[in-house]
């Protein structure tokens, strides 16, 4: 399941994963979609190595300032992803 993180001011939206246990380390894959004319431009971060896959249409800058973004919120999203999302973060 995905959870709504946050939309940007250019319509791009955010969602992350619940955390799960990968080698017995905490993940959580964030998705990023932004809506441009003919469709979207979307790439996914896995947290916490920031592993970019499956990128489409952002440049290398966008996904530089993107990572800027989710690394300084990085600690935010991880607790939202144990809890369910904001609808559940009622001890946030």
């Amino acid at each position: 399941m995905l959870y709504p993180f946050m939309t940007l001011p250019d319509d791009t939206e955010i969602v992350h994963s619940e955390s799960y246990l990968q080698d017995g380390q905490e993940h959580v894959r964030v998705e990023i979609e932004k809506p441009i004319e003919g469709g979207f431009q979307s790439a996914t971060c896995i947290l916490p190595e920031y592993d970019w896959q499956d990128i489409n249409g952002f440049s290398e800058i966008e996904i530089r300032k993107l990572q800027d973004l989710i690394s300084s919120l990085a600690h935010i999203i991880f607790r939202l992803a144990r809890n369910g999302g904001f609808d559940n973060a009622s001890s946030f």
